[in-house]
């Protein structure tokens, strides 16, 4: 399943608890529509001490959320904005803005 957003793209959540957060995006499960976005949906895991004279700890990570929250930001108008594919006369796919209709990088 092709999804619009792509690791490395700056992402702004559009809703649900961290609404109005921006990030990187680090990971993308295209299967499950969902995205790892950098500083967003930050849950605490338990980890085990690993021997003797280590402790255990818990330790904060991103979590995954649904691609649908989340909005590719566009640098140069300052704003999200929905994204869409054409082809170039090359006959190669780019992804594009959808209110700037600018290709993006």
């Amino acid at each position: 399943m092709k999804m619009k957003i792509k690791k490395g793209d700056t992402v702004v959540v559009v809703s649900g608890k961290d609404k109005g957060k921006k990030g990187e995006v680090l990971r993308v499960f295209p299967k499950t529509s969902r995205v790892v976005v950098d500083g967003v949906a930050i849950v605490k895991r338990h980890i085990k001490s690993a021997g003797r004279g280590q402790s255990g700890r818990i330790a904060e990570r991103p979590a995954s959320i649904h691609a649908s929250n989340v909005m590719v930001f566009d640098t140069d108008a300052g704003k999200p904005s929905r994204v869409y594919r054409e082809k170039t006369e090359g006959g190669k796919t780019v992804r594009m803005f959808t209110k700037s209709k600018r290709v993006i990088k």
